[in-house]
């Protein structure tokens, strides 16, 4: 999101000045999930996450760290050695409110002046604000979750995005006129309320392809009680299986809800096909 952006940038900044390669650090699952036993859904997958910083900030060496019991329970001074010997760090740059190393005793004041003290440069960057709120993953995971996408993206500063290999899928929407390609939300990830939305499907080979996209459990043909992500490329056709896609979200359309019949959800798609493009021709 914008605040990990002014991050990145300043990362980048640094890197420049000094003659070193701008690195992110990540870790691979959210630490509360170990830490305080609770399940907190990532915004994007790690592959997703490690997609955004390349393509949106150019920075591609994105080290992933699996946190684990070790992990939490390693004393933050040497958390900080480990990654200076292991990735040859000549500055850090994080956030005002960074904690990690056992319990948190690790705060960003602390890593500063160690830093100082070991000749290593270190930058903190204040909170990023819209308005009265500070921007952070728990706001905009909030966000997500209602189906107010465009306030998401406002936050994030770039569409809201899944990126996963199409899956062969129930081809109803072949039989409909309505062909879609099948996606899965990547398991630890949060889902999006469930509904239509404006969407923009990105190939392969780099074009881009507005869609009518439902998350949900297709409640008009299956019982299963199953997320899928199924979009409806406008104007397209062309056979995506096993094919790498990215999905972005522009604008939430409608619930989903359960049709009496397939004719009737027909006419709904093209219904929901119109509103998409009026979307685009909107905000272009």
């Amino acid at each position: 999101h914008i605040g990990h952006a002014a991050l990145l940038n300043k990362t980048k900044q640094r890197a420049e000045e000094i003659g070193a390669m701008p690195s992110v650090l990540t870790f691979d699952v959210h630490p509360d999930n170990l830490v305080f036993h609770k399940e907190v859904p990532l915004i994007n997958s790690a592959h997703g996450r490690e997609e955004i910083i390349r393509r949106n900030f150019g920075i591609d060496n994105v080290v992933f760290i699996h946190f684990n019991q070790k992990v939490m329970h390693m004393d933050w001074k040497v958390f900080v050695d480990n990654l200076i010997e292991e990735l040859d760090v000549a500055w850090l740059v994080v956030g005002h409110d960074f904690r990690f190393g056992y319990k948190g005793m690790g705060t960003a004041a602390r890593l500063k002046e160690y830093c100082e003290s070991i000749g290593i440069g270190c930058d903190i960057i204040d909170a990023v604000r819209i308005g009265e709120d500070i921007v952070s993953s728990t706001l905009i995971r909030k966000f997500i979750e209602n189906g107010e996408i465009e306030k998401a993206n406002h936050y994030l500063g770039h569409p809201h995005t899944l990126s996963d290999t199409v899956r062969s899928g129930y081809h109803l929407g072949t039989k409909l006129g309505t062909p879609t390609i099948n996606m899965k939300i990547p398991e630890g990830v949060l889902v999006p309320r469930y509904g239509v939305y404006a969407a923009k499907v990105f190939l392969e080979d780099g074009s881009e392809h507005i869609s009518v996209t439902n998350i949900g459990v297709r409640p008009t043909v299956s019982d299963e009680n199953r997320v899928s992500v199924e979009s409806f490329i406008l104007d397209f056709e062309g056979n995506l299986y096993d094919r790498q896609v990215r999905v972005e979200f522009y604008s939430f359309l409608r619930p989903e809800r359960k049709f009496s019949d397939a004719d009737e959800l027909s006419k709904q798609i093209r219904a929901d096909a119109a509103a998409t493009r009026e979307y685009f021709i909107k905000n272009p």
